[in-house]
């Protein structure tokens, strides 16, 4: 296989292959492996206890304010319960933003000042918040969970509650033409133009009635790809059509996705550029620079309205005071 990239039905793979013998022995001891976590799963069936909230989610943000009450409104919307918001130094009025909603005990709001501190984040968050919530999902605010199949998140997630975590694949959206935009505007309706296959990058949710391995390698990726474990082995996320995902080595058993996460990571050429000014909560070099930005710009060829069914509730949402 040359280094070119490669790509299958339903996923546009981001980085080479190389078909070889060594990649033929590692599939064979993935196989292996995948077959020891069916039966962990199986042994390790767990019964969901009622817990304060079904589904919640976790993020760190940093100067977001403009963003922050649509991407709540909208998850509100598609049946998330309650959000625990990690502020990484923000500077603007996000305060102005979310203090109704932690008047109304939808969000738990935690300072967070630590620099590239977006996995210790989310650990604080299972360490003090997994007793709170059956499920909690890990992504960031410019991130939108698309039911596709369903109309909420939680009928969609409870099939899988005998599953350690679930990961949801991005739909990468570009600027859709946009140099600049009038900012008040949705970015759900403004921005339709994506990636004409699925990314085999995503994000996760936790199933917390599993434990998690705070010292384990696995958890150093956790974003990407969440390992929850039971009995001391660490267990792999599943993926949308219930294959669990391996990175390299993950299936997807239609083009129909059921689910899906928009990831607006550009959203206007302006936008992009002043998001790469404020820093990464994540990298400390942040690599977002002009190639590759173009480099994700180039791949967005098709249009996608799937968002657009919960538009005049996200709509009239935003009118409400």
């Amino acid at each position: 296989m040359s280094k070119e990239k490669r790509e299958n039905k339903n996923f546009l793979y981001d980085y080479p292959r190389k078909i070889n013998f060594k990649y033929f022995l590692k599939f064979i001891f993935v196989k292996i492996e995948n077959l020891f976590y069916r039966i962990c799963f199986i042994l390790a069936a767990r019964k969901s206890l009622d817990k304060k909230y079904r589904v919640s989610i976790c993020t760190i943000f940093k100067d977001e304010a403009p963003y922050l009450k649509e991407w709540i409104e909208y998850h509100k919307i598609i049946g998330v319960d309650h959000f625990y918001l990690y502020n990484n130094n923000s500077s603007d009025d996000f305060m102005k933003i979310i203090t109704p909603y932690i008047k109304k005990g939808v969000v738990t709001l935690i300072d967070w000042p630590m620099q590239q501190g977006q996995i210790k984040a989310y650990k604080d968050c299972i360490r003090k918040y997994r007793h709170e919530s059956n499920w909690i999902g890990f992504i960031d605010v410019d991130e939108f969970i698309v039911p596709i199949k369903e109309n909420d998140v939680y009928s969609f997630l409870k099939k899988f509650k005998n599953r350690p975590a679930v990961k949801l694949y991005w739909q990468l959206f570009g600027t859709s033409g946009r140099v600049d935009r009038v900012r008040t505007g949705l970015v759900t309706e403004d921005f339709t133009i994506c990636w004409r296959k699925y990314d085999e990058v995503g994000k996760c949710f936790y199933n917390t009635a599993y434990d998690f391995n705070f010292n384990s390698p696995k958890s150093k990726g956790m974003h990407h790809s969440f390992w929850a474990s039971w009995k001391g082995i660490d267990l792999p996320p599943v993926n949308c059509f219930d294959s669990i995902c391996q990175r390299g080595f993950e299936r997807a058993k239609s083009v129909d996705f059921p689910i899906q996460l928009n990831h607006y990571f550009t959203k206007s050429f302006n936008e992009y550029i002043e998001k790469t000014t404020r820093g990464d909560v994540f990298f400390k070099v942040n690599p977002h620079n002009i190639n590759y930005f173009y480099r994700h710009e180039l791949l967005c060829t098709k249009k996608d309205y799937s968002v657009y069914k919960y538009l005049i509730k996200l709509k009239l949402a935003m009118k409400e005071k």
